[in-house]
């Protein structure tokens, strides 16, 4: 086979397995423009119906790692991150990241912004004033010494091809693909430079796998290829069949955050995920023997006050407000509209359809269905009501945030629509389903 695009197409369009050095030629070509758009979808989608072997996903990860920068680091400390498949009401990184970087580690996170029904961490860090999302490489890495986390959005430096195939991928109906995601995903997180990472993939509702079998497949493949690519990686199955916190939405989701790490406010099923995920990673990282004993080390770094401390340092560091942990109600934008949603009947709450919640943030104006959409830091909802809750005249669904009486009408027509209310008891199911390649 010879190195033309086409016919490396040819090849997996057949079925063929293509070795590293054509995956490497085509994935070069791409970055230089060599390979056209349509080239590059044709090859998406032959990868999409054909599938690629272990060895492949590690070569196509690899070549996507080496299209730009590749960081390097020399700290006193192992660099390491966790990402997320997505969801509603995942606000972990606002916390995982400080708690982290108090017991020793160092947390280079680059994250996304929200697509679709999820939100994005970055997004969430937009609605600080001041804080610069996408600095240049020499002030993330500063920050990220000096403070031990940076949490920031991918420069145009960090894995180019991956942010030209995806862009292709997102027309071109093969989003879905578990080697392209792999790839996509691994792709920035090798270009980072770590030395451990952690995998939350969701499952459920208000995951893009709705179900626990697809996720365990996704989980899987990312534990391979990230390992066999060089970079020590574990994967938690976690449930997203209602929001993780009690907040969905940018600025609002932010005020959580500081809630949490100040101690005002601590859902058990959001702890306990941020807890699981933060120990993993010091097990990665080799800064604790055990589970127990990082799961202590993680508890201890955000009772005792250290990860909000981190936090608020890295605020300033990058741009934001000195005193936002003290002030954030002040620094962050306010909805002119608040008002409770409450259920048509009082009784406990069976089920929740979490995507439904995510999309009436959307609606709202504090997500996008396209990259280019402009986002309303602070509209959303927030005291949603957890599985198992009982709703009545005193406790409502949730409370809506929005621009307008006319929004919030119809965000509370959404929000009634998303639940189930009976008489009889309910639970959540398990808040970690299972562990996929951990180290101990």
């Amino acid at each position: 086979m010879t190195l033309l695009p086409q016919e490396i197409i040819r090849h997996k369009r057949d079925g063929g397995a293509l070795d590293a050095e054509h995956i490497e030629h085509f994935i070069e070509g791409l970055t230089a423009g060599r390979v056209t758009e349509g080239q590059a979808a044709s090859f998406a989608m032959a990868i999409f119906f054909r599938g690629l072997s272990v060895p492949e996903r590690v070569a196509l990860t690899r070549a996507m790692m080496n299209s730009g920068t590749v960081l390097t680091w020399d700290l006193p400390g192992p660099v390491l991150d966790k990402h997320s498949t997505g969801g509603v009401g995942d606000t972990v990184s606002l916390a995982l990241g400080p708690a982290v970087a108090a017991c020793g580690g160092y947390v280079p996170m680059i994250s996304g912004r929200g697509l679709g029904h999820t939100g994005g961490t970055l997004d969430k860090f937009d609605s600080i004033p001041g804080y610069v999302t996408q600095p240049d490489i020499d002030t993330f890495r500063r920050v990220t010494r000096a403070v031990g986390c940076a949490i920031i959005g991918q420069t145009a430096d960090l894995a180019p091809a991956d942010k030209r195939l995806y862009a292709i991928r997102d027309v071109t109906a093969t989003v879905e693909s578990i080697d392209l995601i792999t790839a996509s995903i691994l792709s920035k997180k090798l270009a980072a430079g770590l030395q451990g990472l952690v995998m939350d993939v969701k499952f459920g509702s208000g995951a893009f796998m709705d179900n626990a079998d697809d996720a365990r497949k996704l989980a899987e493949s990312l534990v391979l290829v990230a390992n066999g690519a060089g970079l020590p990686t574990s994967a938690l199955l976690t449930d997203m069949n209602e929001s993780l916190a009690s907040a969905a939405g940018n600025a609002v989701e932010m005020a959580y955050a500081v809630d949490y790490l100040t101690g005002r406010r601590r859902e058990k099923r959001f702890h306990k995920v941020t807890v699981e995920l933060s120990a993993e990673m010091l097990l990665l990282g080799k800064l604790a023997v055990t589970i127990e004993d990082a799961r202590e080390k993680i508890e201890h770094a955000i009772t005792s006050g250290k990860a909000a401390e981190i936090f608020q340092r890295m605020v300033t560091a990058l741009g934001g407000p000195s005193d936002f942990l003290e002030k954030h109600k002040t620094h962050l934008q306010a909805a002119p509209v608040v008002r409770a949603v409450h259920a048509e009947r009082s009784g406990t709450v069976q089920k929740v359809a979490a995507r439904a919640i995510g999309v009436a943030v959307v609606a709202l104006g504090g997500g996008r269905t396209r990259p280019q959409d402009p986002i309303d830091h602070a509209v959303g909802l927030t005291e949603l009501a957890a599985i198992g809750e009982m709703v009545d005249a005193q406790r409502p669904l949730a409370i809506v945030h929005a621009r307008s009486e006319e929004a919030a009408e119809a965000a509370a027509r959404a929000v009634r629509a998303a639940y189930t209310i009976g008489d009889g008891k309910a639970a959540p199911g398990p808040a970690i389903l299972e562990r996929i390649g951990a180290t101990a």
